[in-house]
């Protein structure tokens, strides 16, 4: 089963792009349609937001008035969380029981409004942003739904701006073009990625490139691993363990294979045997199979054993690395990392070898392999940088 967030501002075309997923074949969860269920006549949703508003709220029939409740709280921030305190808890619960009822091969979209402002997007495999222009926006709200332009105005300023939509989304579809293009960059999106990346959680499949192709420095690597580190840190709860950005897309300015490697810091590899690889790979990352380890440095000590595990998302391949902490494999990489930022000599150096050896040996064990040699003797200037700065890791 696949677990896709679906959300965007009001007048944004959310609700389009919903339809269309579950016109393919998604289990759609529509979080607003759930809220006015837990707030229907005689429900005790609707009786505590009577106690906490007062009955302004309702209309001549006893229903909720949702026009007087939202001029309510979309004027008073601390209204606004008074309300999201008594519906979000019950929304949740629904939405889990609709969850349960679907099919085990299922994809899963969860349609929710302010799925960015209460911080949900961690717990989805895969978070959708649906965007328009604030203008755009504007026209749609005043012709569909005869909102005057000031309370247009302040719905649009409650709700998350797009910079911050844009910073959890996975994936953003702009609509500021026609239906038909949205279609069409909705049926993409399912065929794709969402079809493949459910089929690779459920067979627990992790997407391995076999072919190196290097890729210029892209300034959203960090907030690519922000997204990434963010689901490790959810799906293995309550375990606090700590959690790295390492490798060339973690150095800036490196070209690199467009691979996001993450450093899971581990007790020790009979821990991440454990439940923590059913976690993990629950989440969309599943682990690698094989035997898997670290050259050491310098070579021809015994091997640094690891685990690997790697991301189901066809879209964003990943390599997670579980290395017990204070291991030297562990130190290592967090020793490289910090010296090639801090040294643009050497980082200059590293991405000419990349690059030549990218041209040379384009598949992936030949790659790595042959950087070893200027790993074995970057590793003496890093370990002096290290004594020299007190570099700890």
């Amino acid at each position: 089963m696949l677990m896709m967030g679906l959300t965007g501002g009001i007048a944004s075309g959310k609700s389009a792009v919903a339809a269309r997923l579950a016109a393919l074949g998604a289990v759609l969860i529509d979080s607003d349609r759930i809220a006015r269920e837990v707030v229907a006549p005689g429900s005790e949703g609707l009786a505590e937001i009577v106690a906490a508003f007062s009955d302004r709220v309702l209309g001549p029939d006893g229903a909720l008035d949702r026009a007087a409740l939202g001029a309510v709280v979309f004027a008073d921030e601390s209204a606004r969380h008074r309300l999201e305190a008594i519906t979000h808890p019950r929304v949740r619960a629904r939405s889990a029981e609709l969850v349960a009822a679907a099919a085990p091969d299922a994809v899963v979209v969860n349609d929710v409004p302010l799925l960015v402002e209460v911080g949900l997007a961690p717990t989805y495999h895969l978070v959708v942003v649906v965007q328009a222009e604030v203008s755009t926006r504007l026209t749609r709200l005043a012709r569909d739904r005869g909102m005057e332009r000031a309370d247009a105005e302040r719905r649009i300023a409650a709700q998350a701006d797009d910079a911050r939509r844009r910073a959890a989304a996975d994936v953003v579809l702009s609509n500021d073009g026609t239906l038909d293009e949205l279609h069409a960059a909705v049926d993409r999106l399912w065929r794709d990625r969402l079809l493949p990346y459910e089929a690779n959680v459920r067979d627990r499949r992790a997407v391995r490139p076999e072919r190196v192709r290097l890729t210029e420095p892209d300034p959203t690597w960090p907030q690519q691993y922000g997204r990434l580190a963010a689901r490790i840190r959810h799906a293995i709860a309550p375990a606090d363990l700590r959690i790295d950005h390492i490798g060339s897309t973690a150095v800036s300015g490196l070209a690199a294979k467009d691979v996001i490697d993450v450093q899971l810091t581990v007790p020790s590899l009979a821990e991440a045997d454990g439940p923590l690889a059913d976690r993990l790979a629950t989440a969309g990352f599943p682990r690698v199979p094989g035997q898997w380890w670290d050259n050491p440095r310098p070579a021809g000590s015994d091997r640094w054993e690891k685990r690997l595990h790697g991301s189901a998302d066809p879209g964003r391949p990943v390599n997670l690395h579980l290395r017990p902490e204070g291991s030297p494999g562990w130190r290592y990489a967090l020793l490289m990392r910090d010296h090639l930022r801090a040294d643009p000599n050497q980082r200059a150096a590293y991405l000419a070898l990349k690059r030549e050896l990218a041209a040379s040996a384009p598949d992936t064990v030949t790659y790595t392999t042959a950087k070893d040699p200027w790993f074995d003797e970057e590793h003496h200037r890093a370990e002096e940088w290290a004594a020299q700065t007190g570099w700890r890791p």
